[in-house]
Protein backbone atom coordinates (compact mmCIF):
# COMPACT_ATOMS: atom_id res chain seq x y z
CA UNK A 1 0.00 0.00 0.00
CA UNK A 2 1.72 3.15 -1.28
CA UNK A 3 -0.04 5.50 1.14
CA UNK A 4 1.48 3.92 4.24
CA UNK A 5 4.35 5.95 5.77
CA UNK A 6 7.92 4.81 6.10
CA UNK A 7 8.66 3.53 9.64
CA UNK A 8 10.90 5.19 12.22
CA UNK A 9 11.75 1.81 13.75
CA UNK A 10 11.39 -1.90 13.00
CA UNK A 11 10.94 -5.00 15.13
CA UNK A 12 10.59 -8.60 13.98
CA UNK A 13 8.41 -10.95 16.02
CA UNK A 14 8.98 -13.99 13.83
CA UNK A 15 6.28 -16.57 14.58
CA UNK A 16 5.27 -15.22 18.00
CA UNK A 17 1.62 -14.36 18.57
CA UNK A 18 0.39 -11.52 20.74
CA UNK A 19 -0.11 -13.79 23.73
CA UNK A 20 3.40 -15.27 23.65
CA UNK A 21 5.62 -12.26 24.23
CA UNK A 22 5.20 -10.33 20.97
CA UNK A 23 3.58 -7.36 22.71
CA UNK A 24 6.55 -7.06 25.09
CA UNK A 25 8.92 -7.03 22.11
CA UNK A 26 6.76 -4.38 20.41
CA UNK A 27 6.68 -2.21 23.52
CA UNK A 28 10.44 -2.37 23.94
CA UNK A 29 10.96 -1.48 20.27
CA UNK A 30 8.38 1.31 20.58
CA UNK A 31 10.12 2.96 23.56
CA UNK A 32 12.76 4.93 21.57
CA UNK A 33 10.22 5.99 18.91
CA UNK A 34 8.98 9.55 19.46
CA UNK A 35 5.29 10.21 19.99
CA UNK A 36 3.58 10.21 16.59
CA UNK A 37 6.38 8.11 15.10
CA UNK A 38 5.73 4.84 13.26
CA UNK A 39 6.95 1.35 14.18
CA UNK A 40 6.98 -1.48 11.68
CA UNK A 41 6.16 -4.86 13.22
CA UNK A 42 7.14 -7.83 11.08
CA UNK A 43 5.26 -11.05 11.81
CA UNK A 44 4.64 -14.42 10.20
CA UNK A 45 1.82 -15.31 12.61
CA UNK A 46 -1.61 -14.90 11.03
CA UNK A 47 -3.48 -14.15 14.27
CA UNK A 48 -1.48 -10.91 14.64
CA UNK A 49 -3.56 -9.39 11.82
CA UNK A 50 -6.58 -9.32 14.15
CA UNK A 51 -4.94 -9.11 17.57
CA UNK A 52 -2.52 -6.24 16.91
CA UNK A 53 -5.19 -3.69 15.82
CA UNK A 54 -7.27 -4.61 18.89
CA UNK A 55 -4.25 -4.11 21.18
CA UNK A 56 -3.47 -0.74 19.53
CA UNK A 57 -7.02 0.46 20.24
CA UNK A 58 -6.69 -0.71 23.85
CA UNK A 59 -3.42 1.10 24.63
CA UNK A 60 -3.91 4.22 22.50
CA UNK A 61 -1.69 3.55 19.48
CA UNK A 62 -2.99 3.85 15.91
CA UNK A 63 -2.90 0.80 13.67
CA UNK A 64 -2.17 2.09 10.16
CA UNK A 65 -2.44 -1.15 8.23
CA UNK A 66 -0.11 -3.76 6.78
CA UNK A 67 1.69 -4.70 3.61
CA UNK A 68 3.33 -7.95 2.51
CA UNK A 69 6.96 -8.49 3.45
CA UNK A 70 9.62 -11.07 2.73
CA UNK A 71 9.41 -14.83 3.44
CA UNK A 72 5.67 -14.77 4.07
CA UNK A 73 5.81 -12.08 6.74
CA UNK A 74 3.37 -9.20 7.17
CA UNK A 75 4.70 -5.69 7.81
CA UNK A 76 2.30 -4.03 10.25
CA UNK A 77 2.60 -0.28 10.80
CA UNK A 78 1.70 1.26 14.18
CA UNK A 79 1.74 4.97 15.00
CA UNK A 80 2.82 5.63 18.57
CA UNK A 81 0.15 7.38 20.59
CA UNK A 82 2.52 8.65 23.25
CA UNK A 83 4.95 7.40 25.86
CA UNK A 84 4.23 3.77 26.74
CA UNK A 85 4.46 4.09 30.50
CA UNK A 86 3.19 0.53 31.01
CA UNK A 87 6.27 -1.08 29.46
CA UNK A 88 8.39 -1.31 32.60
CA UNK A 89 5.51 -2.69 34.64
CA UNK A 90 4.74 -5.30 32.00
CA UNK A 91 8.39 -6.33 31.81
CA UNK A 92 8.48 -6.74 35.58
CA UNK A 93 5.29 -8.83 35.52
CA UNK A 94 6.81 -11.03 32.81
CA UNK A 95 9.96 -11.53 34.91
CA UNK A 96 7.88 -12.42 37.98
CA UNK A 97 5.43 -14.71 36.19
CA UNK A 98 4.98 -18.11 37.86
CA UNK A 99 4.08 -21.19 35.84
CA UNK A 100 1.77 -23.51 37.73
CA UNK A 101 1.00 -27.20 37.46
CA UNK A 102 -1.19 -29.55 39.49
CA UNK A 103 -0.48 -33.28 39.45
CA UNK A 104 -2.90 -35.91 40.77
CA UNK A 105 -2.04 -39.56 41.38
CA UNK A 106 -4.52 -41.67 39.41
CA UNK A 107 -3.62 -45.15 40.64
CA UNK A 108 -0.76 -47.56 40.30
CA UNK A 109 2.29 -45.94 38.74
CA UNK A 110 0.38 -43.20 36.97
CA UNK A 111 -0.41 -39.53 37.49
CA UNK A 112 -2.26 -36.83 35.61
CA UNK A 113 -0.89 -33.32 35.20
CA UNK A 114 -3.07 -30.24 34.76
CA UNK A 115 -1.49 -27.18 33.16
CA UNK A 116 -3.66 -24.19 32.19
CA UNK A 117 -6.22 -25.66 29.73
CA UNK A 118 -4.25 -28.90 29.22
CA UNK A 119 -4.21 -32.26 30.96
CA UNK A 120 -1.89 -35.17 30.20
CA UNK A 121 -0.94 -38.54 31.67
CA UNK A 122 2.49 -39.20 33.13
CA UNK A 123 3.88 -42.69 33.68
CA UNK A 124 6.29 -43.93 36.31
CA UNK A 125 9.37 -41.78 36.93
CA UNK A 126 11.90 -44.12 35.37
CA UNK A 127 10.77 -46.96 33.14
CA UNK A 128 13.12 -49.45 31.52
CA UNK A 129 10.47 -51.03 29.30
CA UNK A 130 10.25 -50.33 25.60
CA UNK A 131 6.46 -49.88 25.79
CA UNK A 132 4.41 -48.12 28.43
CA UNK A 133 0.91 -46.61 28.42
CA UNK A 134 2.36 -43.15 29.08
CA UNK A 135 5.78 -41.49 28.85
CA UNK A 136 7.68 -41.39 32.13
CA UNK A 137 8.50 -38.28 34.13
CA UNK A 138 12.16 -38.23 33.05
CA UNK A 139 11.13 -38.67 29.42
CA UNK A 140 8.73 -35.74 29.72
CA UNK A 141 11.54 -33.68 31.20
CA UNK A 142 13.70 -34.45 28.16
CA UNK A 143 10.75 -33.78 25.86
CA UNK A 144 10.28 -30.36 27.47
CA UNK A 145 13.96 -29.60 26.93
CA UNK A 146 13.90 -30.73 23.30
CA UNK A 147 10.71 -28.82 22.53
CA UNK A 148 12.03 -25.65 24.18
CA UNK A 149 15.20 -25.81 22.08
CA UNK A 150 13.48 -26.76 18.81
CA UNK A 151 10.80 -24.08 19.00
CA UNK A 152 13.25 -21.52 20.37
CA UNK A 153 15.68 -22.13 17.50
CA UNK A 154 12.98 -21.88 14.84
CA UNK A 155 11.59 -18.67 16.34
CA UNK A 156 15.01 -17.01 16.47
CA UNK A 157 15.65 -18.10 12.89
CA UNK A 158 12.29 -16.66 11.80
CA UNK A 159 13.17 -13.28 13.35
CA UNK A 160 16.26 -13.21 11.13
CA UNK A 161 14.33 -14.16 8.00
CA UNK A 162 15.95 -17.63 7.89
CA UNK A 163 13.76 -20.32 6.36
CA UNK A 164 13.73 -23.57 8.36
CA UNK A 165 12.40 -26.53 6.36
CA UNK A 166 13.12 -29.41 8.74
CA UNK A 167 14.29 -29.43 12.35
CA UNK A 168 14.76 -32.24 14.84
CA UNK A 169 16.45 -32.44 18.24
CA UNK A 170 17.49 -35.83 19.59
CA UNK A 171 18.37 -36.24 23.27
CA UNK A 172 19.54 -39.02 25.53
CA UNK A 173 20.27 -38.96 29.25
CA UNK A 174 21.79 -41.25 31.84
CA UNK A 175 21.08 -41.38 35.54
CA UNK A 176 23.94 -41.04 37.98
CA UNK A 177 22.48 -43.88 40.06
CA UNK A 178 18.86 -44.82 39.41
CA UNK A 179 19.17 -47.52 42.08
CA UNK A 180 18.81 -44.78 44.70
CA UNK A 181 15.27 -44.06 43.43
CA UNK A 182 14.45 -47.77 43.48
CA UNK A 183 15.65 -48.10 47.09
CA UNK A 184 18.38 -50.54 46.06
CA UNK A 185 21.23 -48.20 46.99
CA UNK A 186 21.77 -45.49 49.58
CA UNK A 187 24.83 -43.82 48.11
CA UNK A 188 24.87 -41.73 45.00
CA UNK A 189 22.52 -39.34 43.25
CA UNK A 190 19.25 -40.42 41.57
CA UNK A 191 19.26 -37.49 39.15
CA UNK A 192 20.60 -37.28 35.63
CA UNK A 193 24.35 -37.55 35.21
CA UNK A 194 24.43 -36.03 31.74
CA UNK A 195 22.27 -35.07 28.78
CA UNK A 196 23.61 -35.36 25.27
CA UNK A 197 21.94 -34.57 21.99
CA UNK A 198 22.11 -33.26 18.46
CA UNK A 199 20.30 -30.75 16.34
CA UNK A 200 19.48 -31.76 12.78
CA UNK A 201 18.29 -28.82 10.70
CA UNK A 202 17.68 -28.02 7.05
CA UNK A 203 17.83 -24.24 6.84
CA UNK A 204 19.30 -21.42 4.78
CA UNK A 205 22.38 -20.66 6.88
CA UNK A 206 26.03 -21.69 6.91
CA UNK A 207 27.72 -23.72 9.65
CA UNK A 208 29.09 -20.70 11.52
CA UNK A 209 25.68 -18.99 11.58
CA UNK A 210 24.04 -22.27 12.59
CA UNK A 211 26.37 -22.70 15.57
CA UNK A 212 25.92 -19.08 16.65
CA UNK A 213 22.13 -19.31 16.49
CA UNK A 214 22.12 -22.65 18.32
CA UNK A 215 24.41 -21.34 21.06
CA UNK A 216 22.11 -18.37 21.57
CA UNK A 217 19.07 -20.66 21.67
CA UNK A 218 20.61 -22.85 24.39
CA UNK A 219 21.82 -19.81 26.35
CA UNK A 220 18.35 -18.26 26.36
CA UNK A 221 16.36 -21.49 26.89
CA UNK A 222 14.50 -21.44 30.25
CA UNK A 223 14.47 -25.25 30.39
CA UNK A 224 18.09 -25.78 29.35
CA UNK A 225 19.39 -23.15 31.74
CA UNK A 226 17.28 -24.51 34.61
CA UNK A 227 18.89 -27.92 34.11
CA UNK A 228 22.36 -26.44 33.69
CA UNK A 229 22.39 -24.91 37.16
CA UNK A 230 21.19 -26.02 40.57
CA UNK A 231 17.66 -24.65 40.98
CA UNK A 232 16.42 -24.63 44.60
CA UNK A 233 13.51 -27.04 45.06
CA UNK A 234 11.30 -26.40 48.09
CA UNK A 235 8.15 -28.52 48.12
CA UNK A 236 6.28 -28.96 51.42
CA UNK A 237 4.30 -32.07 52.34
CA UNK A 238 0.87 -31.47 53.89
CA UNK A 239 -1.97 -33.85 54.79
CA UNK A 240 -5.01 -33.67 52.51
Amino acid sequence: MADLPEPDGVCDGGDLDCGSGLLLIIREAMAPVAGGGVLEVRSREGSVREDLPAWCRLVGHEYLGSRPGDAGADRHLVRKGGADAKLQGDLERARAFAWKVRVRWTGGMKAKAYVRNHAFEVGQPASFDTADPHPGAVEQLLAALGACLAVGFQWRASRRGIAVRQLEVTLQARSENILVFLGLAEEGHPGLHSIEGRLFVDADLDEAALRALWDETVRRSPVAQSLAREVPVRIEARPA
